[in-house]
């Protein structure tokens, strides 16, 4: 650290290089905070988590029961052991709650005056945060598994949805009305995620085994269906294309937009290319995934080397993404995790379970020391947050 900071110092570093080794530092110290709760309110299992991108301090959850939470993430009180407390809720007794399991909750990426939801009870919602009202309701035909709004677009409104039919529907928040239908998979749309480096490309996610890739402005479409053999098992037959050997419910760009995560029911997942469409070969093992529907999963930001955090069972995997090093487990939910949500501002990780609870994940102050070294304690606090500067060039 002391290496980086007299770098820093003297010219010869990046500024962006202390921040990435920091932040690095931190994830790679994730552990289940002991101090910070999040107050229990859902009645059954949570299914979805999304913080604001704005200040990175409020979250939203949905459960299975229909509710939505949503949550202040700061520590007001200033007190070492503190809960999250919910400052609202859409409960049951709320004249607007979904009827049905709530699958996706989204805040508006520009501010936090709107956010949307949308659940098994064939709609999504549009609320306003200040008033708990909603907005607007689109209304369809099956039932809705996932849907997103572009983190970056300005010159459009959309938002996609997946739902249990094979088209994916592009809704405009603008006019209120389904302006689009996107047609090409075979089964229902478990996932759906818009590109963070571009407004108008969209990649889908479906049962029939394939992944998508959209440019929504072109009359045909799909730019892309990816192939987990890159055309060498199937001579680039695209009807022939597969991502995965099962059903394909979990999709996530990397921060930058320029790969794409897909995790299938086949136990894997996969890196691809977004531009190509190629598939990266990364070996990540086994990724166990037991879910029916779609599945949460999140990335780091802000990184010298990424990671990718997946719901594993009860526990959620840290891989590289690059690599595909498994990194460690984080255990804490004793039933089946469904998502979680990175917090990049802190590096803090949430996670939502089918026991009802939602654990906030903080780095560690403090580091192991190997037990064969005697002259030290058990633990000992970072030298990254420790006050004492030392006259040596040792440490860095």
């Amino acid at each position: 650290m002391l290496g980086f900071l007299s770098a820093r110092q003297a010219g010869l570093e990046d500024p962006l290089c202390l921040r990435r080794a920091e932040s690095t530092r931190r994830v790679l110290g994730l552990e289940l905070n002991k101090d910070r709760d999040v107050e229990r309110i859902h009645g059954s299992g949570v299914n979805t988590l999304d913080i604001e991108p704005v200040e990175g301090r409020y979250m939203l959850s949905g459960g299975s029961d229909g509710v939505i939470v949503l949550y202040d993430l700061e520590n007001s009180s200033r007190k070492p052991y503190y809960t999250c407390k919910a400052l609202c809720s859409i409960d049951r007794n709320h004249p607007d709650v979904h009827k049905y399991s709530v699958e996706t909750v989204q805040w508006y990426p520009h501010d936090t005056g709107m956010f949307t939801s949308s659940s098994f009870d064939k709609t999504l919602k549009v609320w306003d945060t200040n008033t708990l009202q909603t907005a607007d309701v689109f209304n369809f035909e099956e039932t809705v598994y996932s849907h997103h709004m572009s983190p970056v677009a300005t010159k459009h409104c959309l938002v996609a949805v997946g739902t249990r039919g094979p088209k994916v529907q592009l809704c405009d928040l603008k006019s209120g009305s389904c302006s689009h239908i996107l047609q090409g998979h075979r089964q229902e749309i478990l996932a759906v995620s818009w590109s963070p480096r571009y407004d108008y490309i969209l990649a889908t996610a479906s049962a029939d085994s394939r992944v998508k890739l959209w440019d929504v402005r072109r009359a045909s479409g799909c730019l892309i269906t990816l192939d987990q053999h890159n055309g060498k098992k199937s001579q680039a037959v695209e009807s022939a294309n597969t991502a995965h050997n099962g059903k394909v419910n979990g999709l996530c760009f990397t921060s930058d937009g320029l790969h794409l995560l897909t995790v299938g029911t086949d136990n894997r997942m996969r890196l691809w290319n977004s531009s190509n469409g190629e598939n990266t070969l990364v070996n990540y093992g086994k990724v166990c995934n037991n879910s029916r529907k779609g599945l949460k999963f999140t990335v780091s930001c802000g990184c010298s080397s990424e990671f990718v955090f997946v719901p594993y069972g009860s526990t959620i995997a840290v891989y590289t993404v690059y690599s595909g090093e498994q990194i460690t487990m984080l255990k804490g939910h004793y039933k089946s995790v469904d998502c979680c949500v990175f917090q990049s501002n802190f590096q803090e990780l949430y996670s939502g379970s089918r026991d009802c609870n939602i654990l906030a994940w903080v780095p560690s102050l403090y580091e192991p020391v190997p037990d064969d070294d005697e002259t030290t304690t058990k633990s000992q606090l970072n030298p990254a947050f420790e006050d004492a500067w030392s006259s040596t060039d040792e440490e860095g």
